[in-house]
């Protein structure tokens, strides 16, 4: 397959390029494709067999680095909700739909179309943790050096393993990881969900953090609590103070581990496109910091070292 032929489509902050062909979407990708391609294959299985609507495969070469799969179209949410006489609420619903028929899901285990055996991981706290520390590796040495540097390293360290060891829902759901409005589109066959090669088991509040508190779309505290009643309304066995205290925390460490996400693809890979979200995620984390007294040592610690100036473009 000629790549130079076929109708280059906007890519993503993965090491994946799209291309649109006359049978569907061509992803290439030479670099981590055993989960960009395979392991996205295999989930997007599980997913479907699930009555998820996710993208099915249409052919593969793996040893020449792509896979075709289906077109979904070019019509996301986020694009949807650029029109300011949607009703988001609805749409909301509808999304929550489809977040709790993923939470629902119990496979494990699934074939790629290699043959071999692909798992599902478990979203541990060193994962977690890791994640979180890209904020410290990426974002922190942007502006520390040395002694401060190791200071703030340190403090900031322990306080991520206290947060973790304060989350309270250790039971494990289907979690996408990535779950937000560019990643849902709208098709003939309702909603459909894109990216989805991070999947893993973990809490329950992960994917919610991740719609609620999207740094692609800015929405106001009203239809944030709107969709945080909504979530809790389909699950009522949850504990309300349990579950907040678990959500605001992924929030906060999701957010930080963007701001080191988009740090680094600025600095590693030169793709500048995402600086601009950077400040909007320092919003989020002040809004979910300044709620919750969990978050004091890191409020006060970050206050005191990330002043305005440092939480806007790099």
């Amino acid at each position: 397959m000629n790549l130079n032929r076929l109708k280059k489509l906007s890519g993503d902050a993965s090491f994946r390029y799209f291309y649109r062909s006359r049978n569907g979407i061509v992803v290439f990708c030479d670099k981590n494709k055993k989960s960009n391609l395979l392991d996205y294959d295999a989930i997007n299985k599980i997913l479907i067999k699930k009555k998820v609507v996710a993208p099915s495969l249409i052919s593969q070469n793996y040893k020449k680095n792509y896979i075709e799969i289906e077109d979904f179209g070019d019509l996301t949410v986020f694009e949807k909700f650029k029109n300011n006489k949607i009703n988001k609420k609805n749409y909301y619903k509808k999304i929550l739909d489809l977040l709790s028929k993923i939470n629902k899901i119990k496979i494990k285990k699934q074939k790629t179309f290699l043959k071999t055996n692909f798992k599902v991981p478990n979203y541990t706290s060193k994962m977690l943790l890791d994640e979180s520390n890209l904020f410290i590796d990426w974002y922190l040495q942007k502006y520390f050096k040395g002694k401060k540097k190791r200071f703030l390293e340190k403090e900031l360290k322990k306080i991520f393993k206290k947060l973790l060891k304060n989350i309270s829902n250790h039971k494990k759901v289907f979690v996408h990881r990535d779950f937000h409005v560019s990643n849902i589109m709208i098709t003939k066959k309702g909603l459909g969900l894109l990216d989805s090669q991070d999947a893993v088991y973990g809490n329950i509040a992960y994917d919610l953090a991740s719609l609620i508190d999207d740094v692609r779309l800015k929405t106001n505290t009203k239809i944030k609590d709107f969709i945080f009643h909504e979530f809790l309304k389909k699950n009522k066995n949850l504990d309300y103070e349990k579950f907040k205290n678990d959500f605001e925390i992924l929030s906060v460490l999701r957010n930080l581990k963007i701001i080191g996400i988009f740090t680094r693809l600025s600095m590693r890979d030169k793709k500048n496109k995402y600086l601009k979200l950077i400040p909007y995620a320092w919003k989020l984390i002040e809004l979910r910091i300044s709620r919750n007294p969990i978050f004091n040592d890191l409020n006060y610690l970050l206050i005191k070292n990330f002043d305005k100036k440092k939480r806007k473009l790099i």
